[in-house]
């Protein structure tokens, strides 16, 4: 792989193909808010502290700051907005603003990412895991109750309502 040459990806992104063009060394960041518009991913620092950029890749949650968009090439990637609409928002999202969950609302896309990813695997996490699964975003406003008790609002509203 020669770092000058372009390569083409094809991702799967909140249920659409799209492909862009891409240098080795791009990151999946760089490749959803500059080539194709989900400017929802947020860039905080950079170097994977912060979570502002947390997307599914395959169901998993990934800073995309640190996943080339090589890594993403024909893979299933999911960003907030993709998870719900403003007509029919996701349980985490409807939590996320009845709880008071977002203030500034930049991390909140990667905290809401970040819980679907725990609740797709685990519908009834404890405390700790809740803590756990969101330890790599970074919330500067809330002080993450809120947060936590959002996510298991969630979670119960997911478990409970056949059809959240």
């Amino acid at each position: 792989m020669k770092k000058d040459q372009t390569y083409w990806v094809k991702i799967h992104i909140n249920g659409e193909w799209k492909r862009a063009e891409v240098f080795p060394e791009e990151t999946l960041l760089h490749v959803l808010r500059e080539k194709l518009g989900h400017t929802e991913v947020k860039e905080g620092c950079g170097k994977g502290d912060c979570g502002a950029c947390a997307v599914l890749l395959n169901g998993e949650p990934v800073n995309a700051c640190l996943t080339l968009a090589l890594q993403a090439d024909q893979q299933k990637v999911v960003t907030v907005r993709g998870l719900g609409t403003p007509d029919r928002p996701h349980p985490l999202q409807e939590s996320f603003v009845k709880r008071g969950a977002i203030q500034c609302g930049f991390c909140s896309a990667g905290m809401i990412v970040s819980a679907k990813g725990l609740l797709d695997k685990n519908p009834k996490p404890s405390r700790e895991e809740i803590k756990r699964a969101i330890s790599g975003n970074l919330c500067r406003c809330t002080g993450y109750q809120k947060i936590i008790e959002a996510i298991e609002e969630a979670a119960y509203k997911l478990r409970t309502d056949p059809k959240p």
